[in-house]
């Protein structure tokens, strides 16, 4: 209060720092510890303040895909893509758009039904065969 009548600028500038030190050590919990270290060497106790944990992300990993659709495809043709992809589950089908990071749109891993992922891997399989086609 003192120092904000006596000098504003050097008042707001130390706030100011002050807010910067505290919001590092909000983020950074190596800094934060150090900082509790710093001010409890100096005669200061403080309580160490426990850092925000990020939510635990909800991801699943997925297991290898039974095989390779560009493989089949190069031997096969689509026909016989699409055939060796109907003898598949779905969670296998999904396994492939993972594994090929076929789901571009987010979409794939909410499907229910085997042939609309059947229809992506096709789709992905084809365009990725036959990119760069037009500069041959």
């Amino acid at each position: 209060m003192t120092l904000g009548k006596a000098n504003p600028e050097v008042a707001v500038a130390l706030a100011r720092m002050v807010q910067a030190v505290a919001g590092e050590a909000a983020r950074t919990p190596r800094f934060a510890k150090a900082l509790s270290e710093a001010l409890t060497a100096g005669g200061i106790q403080t309580t160490p303040a426990s850092p925000k944990l990020a939510a635990p992300r909800n991801t699943t990993t997925r297991s290898k895909g039974v095989l390779d659709p560009f493989a089949v495809f190069e031997v096969s043709g689509e026909a016989g893509l699409r055939a060796r992809l109907k003898t598949l589950n779905s969670e296998q089908l999904k396994d492939i758009v993972t594994e090929h990071s076929m789901n571009y749109d987010k979409a794939a891993m909410r499907w229910k039904t085997p042939p609309r992922l059947i229809d992506r891997i096709v789709e992905r399989v084809q365009a990725r065969a036959t990119k760069g086609d037009v500069l041959r």
